[in-house]
């Protein structure tokens, strides 16, 4: 499902004028129409009218010369397309949904004629900010596919993808995105995700339904107000004692949240798991507990990873298109390549594959 927005009228006027470039109607070196003759041309205000060329400015495609105009500045665009190398920055590089996010990516790209650059953060954000700086002190790429880090938390490299856009490397952001930015994503529904899970369980009769959701990544809250969406729709009050908040190092050693979980999950008789990676560690738990998956807590989940299959119990879930997301990712990055105005953001939308984690009241 592609969200659909209004284009602002400055965005349609940059785009023209771009266009216009790309096809070679107005030229390096060539003097762009008054500001007065662009006011009439499109019937729009001076203000639109400057906010399209400040904004074409900043990206380096226009130059203001005082007291003479506005010029076209070199063509980035073209230098971009001939250097044919993306960068491709994930989280991880093994285990769990990357290796198939990442065999999309590289289909894609390396049959378009493109060589591929992949560097993993481990979710931090000084590996983050060394990959970051590596990329524009080479300047060699011709864009950017990037997974976002702890996306929920003040992130000190914003600046480094704000030099990013400021020299026009079309950048796109995959399984999230930083709100502080306007760069365009490709990724899961998550509200979708959150709602439908919900939902799920409340068609099968759970009215107590408890949460596990992460903390320092945007996909926790999302999902959470998708979650809050059908407890509400449901008439079903939200109870914060049955909220489950962890972090990346916490769902790495979800052994030691044994006591957090039960304590949450007490006289409930389901529970929503950010992920399965949290479903996994979560059945390990119940089961030394003594407590039994569905008769005596009924579990789900998202992303349909391998892990989702491998306990006794299969779990109920909310899929994650993997290859076909690292397609998408690379296939809209192309297109921004060879069109910058190009609307790249994209959320998959998906059906509940229903295993044996939940029971029917």
């Amino acid at each position: 499902m592609k969200t659909e927005k209004a284009v602002p009228k400055y965005m349609e006027l940059a785009k023209w004028i771009n266009d216009q470039i790309r096809e070679n109607k107005l030229q390096a070196g060539q003097k762009l129409y008054s500001e007065n003759e662009l006011r009439e041309m499109f019937g729009v205000s001076r203000q639109t009218v400057r906010r399209a060329t400040n904004m074409l400015e900043q990206e380096g495609i226009l130059r203001s010369v005082r007291g003479s105009g506005t010029y076209i500045n070199d063509n980035r665009q073209a230098i971009l397309t001939q250097k044919k190398r993306v960068a491709v920055i994930t989280t991880y590089v093994d285990g769990y949904i990357f290796p198939r996010m990442i065999q999309g990516i590289e289909n894609v790209l390396l049959q378009s004629g493109y060589s591929v650059q992949i560097a993993f953060t481990n979710n931090q954000h000084g590996r983050e900010k060394t990959i970051l700086e590596d990329v524009l002190s080479r300047d060699e790429v011709s864009g950017i596919v990037a997974e976002t880090t702890k996306s929920a938390l003040p992130n000190p490299n914003l600046k480094l993808y704000q030099e990013i856009m400021r020299r026009r490397i079309p950048i796109l952001f995959m399984n999230s995105f930083y709100p502080e930015l306007t760069v365009p994503h490709v990724s899961i529904n998550d509200h979708l995700a959150g709602y439908e899970m919900t939902n799920y369980l409340i068609r099968k009769g759970h009215r107590r339904i408890a949460g596990i959701f992460k903390l320092d990544d945007l996909q926790g809250r999302i999902r959470y107000a998708g979650y809050v969406e059908a407890m509400s729709e449901a008439g079903l009050g939200i109870d914060d004692t049955k909220i489950l908040w962890l972090d990346t190092m916490d769902i790495r050693q979800m052994e030691k949240q044994t006591a957090r979980v039960l304590e949450r999950s007490i006289d409930c008789t389901a529970l929503f798991c950010y992920n399965d990676e949290v479903a996994y560690g979560v059945l390990d738990i119940l089961k030394k507990s003594g407590i039994r998956v569905p008769q005596d807590l009924s579990i789900v989940s998202v992303d349909n990873a391998n892990l989702s299959m491998m306990g006794e119990t299969g779990i109920t879930t909310f899929p994650h298109p993997m290859e076909e997301l690292g397609k998408k990712a690379s296939e809209n990055l192309l297109r921004m390549i060879r069109d910058p105005f190009f609307d790249a953001n994209y959320e998959f939308d998906a059906k509940i594959i229903e295993r044996d984690s939940v029971r029917r009241l």
